[in-house]
């Protein structure tokens, strides 16, 4: 039993000895956590410098855009080709993709030899090669009767400025072609195919072997978005913010980037990490000086490593009795399969005897533990490095999405990382220490760099057939200038034939005489009560103007209107009305005053005179019934008298569009035009009395509430109509009323792209193809949405995140497509606003025989006002109808109140001379 333990003792003993002697040999080779965390930031900023358009030609790190967009999402199907060029064999496939319910995929595969003097020689040999083994298979298998769409994993880096096209920047491995590099190796393919004629093939893609890891991996698990390649190379990719990327145009959505990690170092980075065995390895290298990082770490290059080691211990007297053999002297004769060998759990020391003595040594047990050290010296170093980049990768990721933990998959693949038994537990472990708070799944590609780009090919195929079919639904929503030029020309008929006495039954646009003569002087003075109905919100204003230093001072207080008043009685509404006005007047102290009041009613209304307004019918959401065919100035006096507590003097009732005009033509003389672009949609202008047959007046002008929404309810815009638009029409409150206003004024513009994304989703091009509730939901799409998700600051994160808030549950390219449509939705409305609006401008430059119009738009509403978009088409619009008008525009500070008491003001200077008479 003593001997027992004094052998084991003597074991231990040795084994500390040797793996001390070992250690110290190495010193350099040992990592801290702390020198890995510096390699991590030192690769985070070599990150950066490749995606810098103006760092990136020095970046070692080229940091490569591949034009993979987006990941596999389990819709893909078909048959597929897919070519892997490389490695050490070249191999072809058959990939099937279907969904049956659940992700399948089937492959046939043929493996072909790629001699020497084929991937040493002449580049065209090279591909005629390739091509030759693809016709052979493709023979083989009875594959020629058909088209396939083909993927190509090309190992090497490439420039890629499209998904199927790639310019070869260097070979690396054991590849050296002639006339391949700086050219785009799909055409040299295309080239070759066309020695066979009977093939019938489509490249799609090509694909990176890491980037295939990826999809591969992708296919099984949705949250991979890293490829790491641990093989002959070494490599990785990940999926990256466009917005990040500066190489490619665009910010929208994300891309795959081919970092070629291999390179880190080329330019000096990692020289005090570098020791004097990487060096020697390097100089002996087909491509010294490159592919640095790679060098340290890929299967290529670990085997020879050790051999240069445990040269220089022998040499040194530490190994096998200072005794070398003509193998240890020869460059290749240790492989990484060697190393793997050594490294084993069990068998490790008698696999290191066994390798030892096949190289012609004779080692002692000493030798064996020591040998077997190296290797583990050299293995843990390559995992520490790869799982520092790795580290800094997934950082990158994590903070791309603002997340305070991440939760993500990497892909791997390579013969280091699959055959070497300790390998992947050590990167496992310090990649996990390095990012703790990143939840890192490690997933096991399985055929992944050819199945990958079969995968690709798959995805692309996919994005191809959704996007044509997503074009098609925006195409609907795109005006030509032929398009506009003809809203413009429709739109003025109908102004003329609202003008006219005998067409006005007729008209859909009613144009509305509404007695306002008058513009704002500077003169007008006094205190003045003013009303705003005209949305869910009601409110009352006490507004101070001031003569000639046009100040204007106003207070007020909302009150809000509820559905069941809305949609009451019109007693109910008026009598809630002057409830508020009483709350109002005793929130002031001016119970007992007898102002001068304006009516802000945003309804389209018949006026007489402008105190007297007759609803014509109600619109937005309101339906209060008695009200329509009757004057709401008369029903406010009646709804006053009924309370009995006060009395006002009504002097006027205007739209809310007039009181956006008056409230601009204060500050400006030249505004003679008011546009509300809101929840409704409306204009009005100062037209010629001579033109108004419903007025018989011919001296002077007057405000023509022009009451546009109307536009295109006799079918003039059918044309141009979607079924989308006659969806919301139908469900709306007012169906087959209003067209233009629903396809323009934001209380439409949110359900036309609700619409849209129903249609989209029951397509299978949406959120999985799962129509949810939410989206089910009438109204919940409200346009503030439509502003926030077109606005140019907003990260497609944060578009998901107000998917998100409405129960929709996107992926990038989700949201990606929500935007688009929101673009197209709002665009068409800022564009028919803007034909209508050129219309006008016009006829005012015509009517008063102009050869250039200068003349002031007043604008008011919540669209033009927040949507990041819409006030520029609309003017771009104007200015591309009507060249010959110089047009401002200019915003309106609280049109409705400010404009109401200002058109009373007016209303009262202009009746003091016709009193005096």
């Amino acid at each position: 039993m003593f001997a027992v333990h004094l052998v084991a003792f003597y074991f231990t003993k040795l084994k500390e000895d040797q793996i001390k002697k070992v250690d110290r040999f190495l010193y350099h080779m040992r990592l801290s956590d702390e020198t890995l965390l510096d390699i991590k930031a030192r690769f985070q900023a070599e990150m950066e410098k490749g995606l810098r358009k103006d760092t990136n030609p020095t970046a070692s790190v080229k940091m490569l855009p591949t034009f993979v967009r987006a990941i596999p999402d389990g819709s893909e199907n078909g048959e597929f080709l897919s070519l892997d060029l490389g490695g050490s064999k070249f191999r072809v496939l058959k990939v099937q993709v279907s969904e049956e319910g659940k992700r399948n995929v089937q492959m046939e595969s043929q493996f072909y030899p790629t001699p020497n003097e084929i991937i040493r020689g002449n580049g065209s040999e090279l591909f005629d090669y390739v091509v030759d083994c693809l016709a052979d298979f493709m023979k083989t298998k009875d594959l020629k009767h058909k088209k396939f769409p083909l993927g190509l994993t090309f190992s090497f880096p490439c420039k890629q400025t499209k998904l199927e096209e790639g310019v070869l920047l260097s070979w690396t491995k054991k590849f050296k072609a002639r006339g391949v590099q700086d050219t785009d190796v799909v055409g040299h393919l295309t080239k070759a195919m066309k020695k066979h004629p009977d093939m019938d093939v489509d490249i799609l893609a090509l694909v990176n072997d890491t980037v295939g890891t990826m999809m591969t991996c992708a296919y099984d698990d949705p949250y991979c978005e890293v490829g790491v390649i641990i093989g002959t190379g070494t490599n990785a990719c990940y999926m990256e913010d466009m917005s990040n990327i500066d190489l490619v145009e665009g910010d929208e959505g994300r891309m795959c980037i081919n970092t070629e990690w291999g390179a880190f170092g080329d330019d000096g980075a990692l020289e005090d990490i570098r020791t004097e065995f990487d060096r020697e390895l390097d100089l002996g290298s087909l491509n010294p000086g490159k592919q640095l990082f790679e060098k340290m770490i890929s299967g290529l290059y670990l085997g020879e490593l050790v051999r240069l080691i445990l040269l220089k211990m022998a040499r040194a007297g530490l190994l096998f009795g200072s005794k070398k053999s003509s193998a240890l002297h020869t460059k290749g004769k240790i492989e990484t399969r060697h190393v793997a060998a050594m490294e084993k759990y069990k068998e490790g020391l008698a696999n290191t005897r066994e390798i030892l003595t096949d190289l012609g040594l004779e080692p002692s047990e000493a030798d064996c533990i020591a040998v077997q050290h190296v290797c583990t010296i050299v293995s843990f170093r390559s995992a520490n490095l790869c799982a520092a980049a790795l580290a800094a990768i997934l950082t990158r990721l994590r903070e791309n999405k603002k997340l305070v933990r991440l939760r993500t998959t990497v892909g791997m693949d390579g013969t280091l990382y699959k055959i070497h038994p300790q390998y992947p537990k050590r990167l496992h472990k310090v990649v996990r220490k390095l990012v703790p708070n990143c939840d890192v799944r490690f997933l096991l590609s399985e055929c992944g760099s050819a199945k990958g780009a079969a995968m690709v090919t798959a995805v692309a195929s996919r994005v191809q057939a959704q996007r044509k079919r997503i074009d098609e639904v925006l195409a609907l929503f795109r005006l030509t200038h032929e398009h506009l030029v003809d809203m413009q020309e429709k739109m003025r008929v109908e102004l003329e034939y609202g003008l006219k006495r005998k067409t006005h039954p007729m008209a859909t646009v009613k144009m509305l005489p509404t007695y306002v003569y008058g513009m704002p002087d500077g003169t007008e003075k006094g205190k003045f009560l003013a009303l705003d109905l005209g949305g869910t919100n009601f409110r009352v204003l006490l507004v101070k103007i001031r003569r000639g230093r046009k100040s204007v001072r106003m207070y007020n207080k909302i009150f809000a209107i509820p559905l069941e008043i809305m949609q009451g009685t019109g007693e109910e509404l008026f009598d809630h009305i002057v409830q508020c006005i009483a709350d109002f007047l005793d929130y002031m102290g001016l119970k007992g005053a007898q102002l001068p009041l304006g009516f802000t009613f945003s309804f389209p209304c018949r006026q007489t005179s402008i105190d007297k307004g007759i609803l014509i019918e109600w619109t937005k959401g309101f339906k209060a019934t008695d009200c329509e065919g009757e004057d709401v100035v008369d029903m406010l006096r009646e709804a006053i008298k009924r309370r009995n507590e006060f009395d006002l003097d009504i002097v006027a009732v205007v739209n809310d569009t007039v009181g956006t005009m008056m409230t601009c033509a204060y500050e400006d003389p030249n505004c003679e035009i008011g546009l509300i672009a809101g929840t409704g949609s409306n204009v009005c202008y100062m037209e010629e009395m001579r033109n108004i047959e419903l007025v018989d007046e011919d001296e002077g002008r007057m405000c023509i509430n022009t009451e546009w929404g109307g536009f295109g309810d006799n079918g003039c815009m059918d044309d141009i109509r979607t079924q989308y638009d006659k969806e919301v029409d139908e469900g709306s409150l007012n169906p087959g009323k209003q067209r233009y206003e629903k396809m323009t004024s934001g209380m439409y513009l949110g359900e036309i792209v609700r619409q849209i994304l129903i249609d989209l989703t029951k397509q299978g091009l949406l959120f999985r193809g799962q129509v949810s509730e939410r989206l089910r939901t009438r109204g919940i799409f409200e346009t503030k949405f439509l502003s926030q998700i077109e606005s140019d600051r907003l990260a497609l994160l944060q578009v998901r995140g107000i998917l998100q808030q409405l129960g929709l549950d996107s992926t990038c390219e989700d949201s990606i497509v929500v935007k688009e449509v929101c673009g197209a939705v709002s665009r068409r409305a800022a564009q028919l606003c803007g034909s209508g609006l050129a219309a006008i401008v016009e006829k005012r430059r015509q009517d008063q025989g102009l050869e250039q119009l200068r003349i002031t738009v007043g604008v008011d509403g919540t669209l033009y006002k927040l949507h990041p978009h819409f006030s520029r088409i609309l003017q771009e619009t104007v200015k591309e109808l009507a060249p010959q008008c110089d047009v401002t525009f200019m915003l309106s500070e609280d049109g409705s109140g400010k404009g109401a008491a200002l058109i009373t003001a007016v209303a009262k200077r202009l009746q003091q001379p016709w009193r005096e008479n």
